[in-house]
């Protein structure tokens, strides 16, 4: 099975590009900041490394949402599989790369809490001025209970 779920800070604004042919597709590329947990490992110049930057790529409908709402600096939740992939460069050596294609992407912070800015997330849902201690809402008289999903 290949699954990965990551929750991590853009590095900087999804690039967003949009393919040739009869119908276009975003394509979005972003990178995030994912924390590691438990030990801190060092490296090679000996500072602190306490963060994997992890290469994305979304496609289609998730592309344009990375493109419209995700900015440098936000915090999101992705989840999708890893992918490998390798390339000759122009000094004619193999590149290696990895990366996550996404499958699913939200927010994961709310708006006011994201550092990144801007007006991003939808517009949130006021709460219902009938709703009960319990946090069921009073259905108003005139309703079908047809209509209704549940009894």
């Amino acid at each position: 099975m290949n699954r990965v779920i990551l929750m991590g800070r853009l590095t900087r604004d999804p690039e967003v590009r949009y393919s040739q042919g009869e119908r276009s597709m975003a394509i979005a590329r972003y990178t995030l900041a994912v924390d590691r947990r438990g030990r801190r490992n060092q490296s090679q110049d000996g500072s602190e490394q306490t963060a994997d930057f992890i290469p994305c790529v979304a496609f289609d409908r998730a592309g344009e949402f990375a493109e419209r709402y995700f900015r440098q600096g936000m915090r999101v939740l992705v989840s999708g599989r890893i992918q490998t992939g390798s390339y000759i460069n122009r000094d004619g050596q193999k590149v290696y790369t990895t990366e996550v294609i996404v499958d699913d992407q939200e927010f994961a912070d709310s708006k006011n809490a994201s550092s990144g800015g801007g007006d991003y997330a939808p517009a949130s849902r006021p709460a219902p001025s009938s709703a009960i201690g319990d946090g069921f809402m009073n259905i108003p008289d005139g309703v079908e209970d047809e209509g209704l999903p549940f009894n």
